[in-house]
């Protein structure tokens, strides 16, 4: 597939609006409720803007950055999206294998659809995004299928200890676990490249997809309830199974949806490696601040060098940017990559992080920086009235 009038996200944001089917579209783009944290997680972005300076020598230009030591060509990831098979077969694995030739991080959703033991494989270094219910017994056998599978970062989801609202989903017959119906099978035959290609496709060569992630074992069809149930326990989990996973996990351990300076400041307490500012895509509470107000709180509430990372409405190179100048290390892309993936599988992605790489280059050299650590937050403005 040539991708030549691919010339920013949005365009494939367009072009999966018109593949795949309302419901499943609406699952990917929609939020919570009236879906104000979803729309101001992209406004935010309105507000700021940049202060360049010209007459500087910007023809060595390098975007790279340093994480646990080690180096990525951009400040980017990308993030986690569950049920990814509901948009692409074998999506899970198409972002992987796009972020792992990239050199990027992609962090593997708890509730996806490939086994991660064959991400790994493929995608050697995938992070995995962990559903913890406050059960250490479960939390224990969960690790110990994570550490056979050699998965360096783990990272803890603390927003979900419930079901966000998601009205859209609703309005629109989906639901989790899925289940057909009349009106789910005609928009499905209204899309007849999604049928074919990902239904059809998908059932043919392994079934119905299942939760292969969430356990310490590959689950149930996504078309039934899990065992221990799709949430429980998750309204247990608190600080101090934190502590224990700290206690009990080698690897890298972050925290995703941090939104509080004070739940910052407890992971730095707790000697985590970094955390993710999020508010879950705009998923869970409604009315939560946007991550970008948000994370300039969450930078000062932890030492400097602490990884701060931050997820959530970002579309452009320049968004990408106002955050590493807030003090962001790593922004991760999520729904503009998974439209990607739906259109164009692997190289969908791959030319969709290029369009990402670019904008990021040319607006590091129209704001008069040639690396990362010249893009401080003296370059960012207020814009009153807005």
């Amino acid at each position: 597939m040539a991708f030549s009038h691919f010339h920013s996200l949005d365009d494939f944001e367009s072009a999966a609006r018109r593949r795949l089917p309302r419901a499943v579209f609406g699952f990917v783009a929609g939020g919570a409720e009236a879906e104000h944290s979803l729309r101001e997680n992209r406004a935010a972005f309105t507000r700021v803007g940049f202060v360049p300076r010209g007459l500087r020598d910007v023809s060595r230009r390098s975007a790279d950055v340093t994480l646990w030591g080690r180096s990525h060509p951009l400040p980017v990831g990308i993030a986690p999206m569950g049920i990814a098979g509901m948009c692409r077969h074998e999506a899970d694995l198409a972002l992987a294998q796009a972020a792992h030739a990239a050199g990027l991080p992609f962090i593997l959703s708890g509730s996806s659809n490939v086994p991660l033991e064959r991400i790994q494989q493929l995608a050697p270094g995938t992070w995995y995004q962990a559903y913890f219910p406050g059960d250490t017994a479960r939390m224990e056998r969960i690790l110990q299928r994570l550490q056979a599978a050699r998965t360096e970062v783990l990272v803890v989801t603390i927003d979900t200890c419930v079901a966000g609202n998601r009205e859209n989903n609703a309005r629109r017959g989906f639901t989790v676990p899925f289940a057909l119906n009349p009106s789910l099978m005609l928009d499905g035959l209204l899309h007849p490249r999604w049928l074919l290609g990902v239904f059809a496709r998908t059932l043919r060569r392994g079934g119905v997809p299942r939760w292969c992630n969430l356990y310490e074992e590959i689950g149930c069809r996504i078309t039934e309830e899990p065992a221990h149930g799709f949430r429980t326990g998750r309204d247990l989990l608190s600080w101090e199974h934190i502590a224990w996973l700290r206690a009990r996990w080698p690897g890298r351990l972050l925290l995703k949806g941090v939104m509080h300076p004070a739940d910052a400041a407890e992971a730095v307490r707790l000697q985590l490696d970094g955390l993710i500012v999020s508010n879950h895509g705009g998923r869970q509470l409604d009315g939560s601040l946007s991550t970008l107000q948000a994370l300039p709180e969450i930078v000062a509430a932890v030492p400097e060098g602490f990884p701060v990372m931050v997820d959530g409405g970002f579309r452009r190179g320049a968004d990408v940017l106002k955050a590493v100048a807030f003090g962001a290390r790593m922004v991760f892309v999520g729904r503009p990559l998974m439209y990607a993936a739906a259109v164009g599988g692997q190289a969908g992605v791959r030319h969709a992080i290029g369009l990402l790489q670019g904008e990021i280059d040319r607006n590091l050299a129209l704001l008069g920086c040639a690396r990362l650590d010249e893009l401080t937050r003296d370059r960012l403005r207020a814009i009153p009235g807005i």
